[in-house]
């Protein structure tokens, strides 16, 4: 029979209990701890992660009202919430042990217990115990990896063709590469085919590959058990289980170096896990979604990326167009952020002028949305006024708003100031001809010449 990977923590000073529970228990799991004085129960947890703790009620002679018992569990509650404590009571203390579980005690056995109902109970506080666990492991994740996933997302014709897309992939299970500049809102889009998918209920976990150092690349993404390395104190989950059932998005996959996409390949193909210090496979079920804004197919011809990596991981690609090939979308995105910063800062009258407007509308916006959202912000804070204008925005690049130029060359620079106007105006080809001071029938030979 398989045992049940798990910590099982028996309490009591009759050492006939200790040893009847533990020869029966250690059939079903893979650790029994036995203790027959209370007192030390703290070393242990101090030590030890203890998926079930059971509790004798009584420890002195001549006292049969439980609330020795009552107090250690008190104890164990407040140093491991996670521990599914179950209480071992005499008849006459029920109404104690029944107290108990108003308290927060997962259940109690009565002496002498039946095996069955032992190993019943038992089994159902290691669940519990692992699923508060999982939920804590989440919690620490989402706070330490807090994203913003409330962007507005745009009606522009370049965006919508992303968010067809996104309608028609979600509710499959086929792996997504997203490609696109930093600060396009990859993380967004993810959490749109999360969200939108038949495993939205389960867990979306986000890993940071760019972040990720080589030394913890297995530890965080397999799990370890304990004793692995020097400070692995107890077995961990991996954002791969901690992902069962759910959704796990790799981003930046493009930095991850070569040697580690091969163990990261090993486990798209067998769906399988292997913590750090341990031979056991662990089963696992995740959506695979993995965004980079690096150019992977170059990445491949330079041997810097695995092709057989590459195609397991593009089932469907879409590319998430700049923040300057969505002009129709900045005055929303601008006003959105406005006011969202304007509940922030309690600045309930600040709007934004026209002539800002414009500004943003011309700026080139390196950093996409991430920047513009950063460029509101500090406009925000620093306007003295009830208006933000186009002397209030300060852009986080440090270079000219309408983009330095990185050549002289006349050519270039005509075809760039003939692309500005066109994304100014959304392509309408009167109006930028206007602003450039230059015919239609001027304006349509200079598109065909720069084949735009």
């Amino acid at each position: 029979m398989r045992k049940t990977e798990s910590h099982i923590l028996i309490i009591d000073d009759d050492p006939d209990v200790l040893f009847a529970a533990r020869v029966y228990l250690q059939r079903f799991f893979t650790q029994i701890t036995t203790l027959s004085k209370p007192k030390e129960v703290m070393q242990v947890l101090h030590k030890n992660v203890i998926d079930v703790v059971l509790l004798d009620m009584n420890y002195r002679k001549g006292l049969q009202d439980g609330k020795e018992g009552l107090y250690w569990f008190e104890m164990i509650k407040e140093y491991s919430p996670e521990t599914a404590v179950i209480l071992m009571t005499a008849y006459a203390d029920v109404n104690v042990a029944v107290d108990s579980i108003k308290k927060g005690a997962f259940d109690f056995v009565l002496k002498p217990w039946s095996n069955e109902k032992l190993l019943a109970t038992i089994s159902a506080g290691v669940q519990l115990s692992r699923k508060h666990k999982k939920s804590s492991k989440l919690d620490q994740i989402n706070a330490e990896s807090v994203k913003e996933s409330e962007w507005f997302l745009g009606e522009s014709a370049a965006f919508k063709k992303v968010l067809k897309m996104v309608d028609k992939v979600a509710k499959t299970d086929a792996n997504v590469l997203l490609l696109g500049e930093n600060g396009t809102g990859k993380y967004v889009i993810a959490q749109m085919l999360h969200t939108n998918s038949d495993r939205k209920n389960e867990a979306f976990i986000h890993v940071d590959l760019g972040s990720l150092s080589e030394t913890l690349f297995e530890s965080e993404l397999f799990g370890y058990a304990k004793g692995a390395f020097t400070d692995a104190q107890e077995s961990r989950l991996g954002r791969f289980e901690l992902a069962d059932k759910g959704t796990i998005f790799l981003d930046e996959i493009g930095n991850l170096p070569i040697h580690l996409q091969t163990k990261l390949l090993t486990i798209i193909q067998s769906k399988k896990v292997v913590r750090l210090g341990e031979a056991k496979e662990r089963p696992v079920d995740v959506r695979i979604i993995c965004a980079t804004n690096a150019n992977l197919t170059e990445a491949i011809d330079n041997q810097k990326f695995r092709q057989d990596l590459f195609y397991r991981i593009n089932t469907v690609e879409m590319t998430l167009p700049p923040l300057r090939e969505r002009v129709k979308d900045i005055e929303s995105f601008a006003k959105y952020f406005l006011d969202k910063n304007k509940r922030k800062y309690q600045k309930g009258k600040l709007q934004i002028a026209k002539s800002a407007i414009k500004e943003l509308e011309t700026y080139r916006w390196p950093g996409n949305i991430r920047e513009l959202e950063h460029v509101i912000e500090r406009a925000v804070i620093l306007c003295d006024t009830n208006e933000i204008t186009s002397e209030d925005l300060q852009f986080s690049s440090g270079k000219a708003k309408n983009e330095e130029l990185k050549t002289l060359n006349l050519e270039e620079m005509e075809k760039h100031l003939v692309e500005q106007a066109l994304r100014k105006h959304q392509g309408h080809i009167t109006k930028a001809a206007e602003d450039l001071g230059l015919t239609r029938a001027a304006l349509y030979r200079r598109m065909e010449k720069f084949g735009l």
